[in-house]
């Protein structure tokens, strides 16, 4: 369970989030979709540690990311906004860090990588320094990453941007295997389809507030005889032809 709560974050004078509360239960998908500049990797960053909220809590399956921060982080599978890091190491030794660091057996880590490494396409390229990859590799190697240490909690910062179709399938699919067995993700898309097909519940946040949270059904019963696009664009404010 992923719980924030009247989480506030303020840059200089840009309020980036504000007041925010956002509940991702167990056995949930929640889609994270907004404008350009909605606060919506602020967001992600607080939840994951790596920024301070000004005011509000964090709450990771019941540990308080202020407060027990190693734990809270310890259950976290985290994919950033950027797959451009450690970009010196080989595939095989990031991913050997990454378990390194999550103190992932090795028995257990090397299953872990084979079976990631064969699912993403990544088994010739493992030898091979991050440098050299694509943008897509790149991403394929984080998902591998955040997810070697089978985490049950994922947020997942526009996970599927440069992945191939066939990868982005495979992503998607372990999504919702991953929400099966009781776990919960949380992840931010542009793609509206992908939030409208994939996920249990969407959550809209415009200008860091929360300006819906609930299912596709809840939301096209209020807007009824439009698609997501056109009440997206409404929500949002933007203009509609």
């Amino acid at each position: 369970m992923l719980e924030i709560s009247n989480v506030t974050k303020t840059f200089n004078t840009l309020k980036a989030v504000d007041d925010l509360s956002l509940t991702v239960n167990d056995g949930e998908i929640v889609g994270f979709v907004g404008p350009n500049g909605a606060g919506k990797t602020t967001t992600m960053k607080m939840l994951t540690g790596i920024l301070k909220p000004d005011s509000g809590t964090v709450n990771i399956n019941g540990f308080d990311m202020s407060k027990q921060p190693l734990e809270a982080k310890e259950i976290i599978g985290y994919i950033s906004d950027s797959p451009d890091m450690f970009l010196r190491l080989k595939g095989i030794e990031f991913l050997n860090f990454i378990a390194d660091i999550y103190k992932v057996p090795t028995d257990v880590r090397r299953e872990r990588i084979e079976i990631f490494a064969t699912r993403f396409g990544l088994m010739d390229a493992l030898d091979l320094p991050m440098q050299n990859y694509s943008h897509g590799m790149r991403q394929k190697m984080m998902v591998a990453a955040a997810l070697v240490h089978n985490p049950p909690v994922w947020i997942l910062d526009e996970p599927l941007i440069g992945l191939d179709p066939k990868s982005a399938y495979n992503l998607k699919a372990m999504m919702h295997e991953h929400a099966s067995a009781g776990n919960c993700v949380l992840f931010s898309t542009h793609v509206l389809e992908v939030a409208e097909k994939l996920c249990d519940k969407i959550v809209i946040i415009n200008h860091g507030k929360d300006i819906f949270y609930g299912t596709m059904d809840e939301l096209t019963s209020r807007y009824p005889g439009k698609d997501f696009e056109q009440i997206f664009l409404e929500m949002t404010g933007e203009k509609v032809e």
